[in-house]
């Protein structure tokens, strides 16, 4: 009998002890994408890189002792001057490289942004529908996608840049009203799996409305597609202003942007090398540190990897 009440005793201390236990908490998919990201080093290293080209770039030209419009007369295509303070040198017009680098990558950092954020509006909004809806109006409206497809992006901007003068804002919009047409795709395809799921079956059973399923149903559950491109965007429409810059069909003096900039250093790379090296390095720069982010993030928030 005594020993049957020790029995009791243990077991019953032995339960005390685990009910004083903390039980251990789950992971939630943000923190799983998370912990993959942060075992991506070439990811993490590029999230820190560019941060500081971004921080540099809107907070450099404080500390720069020249602005990027200001000509200094007495050292015009002259090579890094650590004395005058022209630590890029300066080029041909006598302005200083590092503070017109620090300008550009400003612009080319708020046209990327914003024609992205433009980008992915349209896109989602657009994939979303057409895959919703299907039928006739998917049909339609891919058709239109495709004939878009087929229009050179270039010959978009240049009618804009015809019909109402070279401005960035038109910019902004003719390279991301061009750039939704893949997310458009994706979108579509994502939301055509998407609203034959259990939870989209109950809230059209529930009464809600098309719009309202489409907007608190299915585009909530597209953040992991939607993010991963748009990261994967941002380097091609870097590309594309540093391309329409080049033909000196985007930014404009006085203003400048990297591409801008690499079309006045090209030609005189073997006089002037530095002009071309300096804003080729930080286009160079960023373009790698894009990819990996968004390579790191397409491996952490891809769901078949769980």
């Amino acid at each position: 009998m005594a020993g049957i009440t020790g029995k009791d005793a243990v077991l019953t201390d032995y339960a005390n002890r685990l009910a004083t236990l903390e039980a251990p908490k789950g992971r939630s998919l943000t923190q799983d994408a998370l912990r993959r990201l942060s075992n991506n080093k070439a990811a993490v290293v590029s999230i820190v890189v560019l941060a500081l080209i971004v921080i540099i770039a809107f907070v450099g030209p404080y500390f720069v002792p020249w602005t990027y419009s200001q000509v200094d007369w007495t050292a015009i295509r002259k090579p890094p001057d650590f004395d005058k303070g022209h630590f890029f040198g300066t080029d041909q017009n006598g302005r200083d490289m590092l503070a017109r680098v620090l300008q550009g990558t400003q612009m080319s950092l708020i046209v990327a942004g914003v024609a992205t954020v433009v980008s992915v509006a349209i896109g989602v909004v657009y994939g979303a529908v057409a895959g919703y809806f299907g039928g006739r109006v998917d049909a339609v409206m891919m058709r239109i996608v495709d004939i878009m497809y087929a229009l050179p992006y270039i010959l978009f901007v240049i009618i804009l840049v015809v019909m109402f003068g070279r401005n960035p804002v038109l910019l902004f919009v003719g390279i991301g009203a061009i750039e939704w047409l893949t997310m458009a795709r994706i979108v579509r395809g994502q939301t055509l799996t998407l609203k034959e799921k259990e939870f989209v079956e109950a809230a059209r059973a529930g009464g809600a409305k098309p719009w309202t399923i489409i907007t608190r149903h299915i585009v909530p559950n597209l953040t992991g597609p939607v993010v991963i491109y748009a990261t994967l965007t941002v380097p091609e429409i870097i590309i594309a202003e540093s391309f329409l810059s080049y033909l000196g069909l985007g930014v404009q003096e006085p203003q400048t942007s990297l591409g801008t900039l690499i079309s006045f250093g090209a030609p005189v790379a073997e006089v002037l090398p530095w002009m071309l090296m300096a804003p080729a390095g930080v286009l160079i720069t960023m373009l790698l540190c894009l990819t990996y982010i968004g390579d790191g993030l397409r491996d952490a928030l891809d769901p078949k990897d769980r």
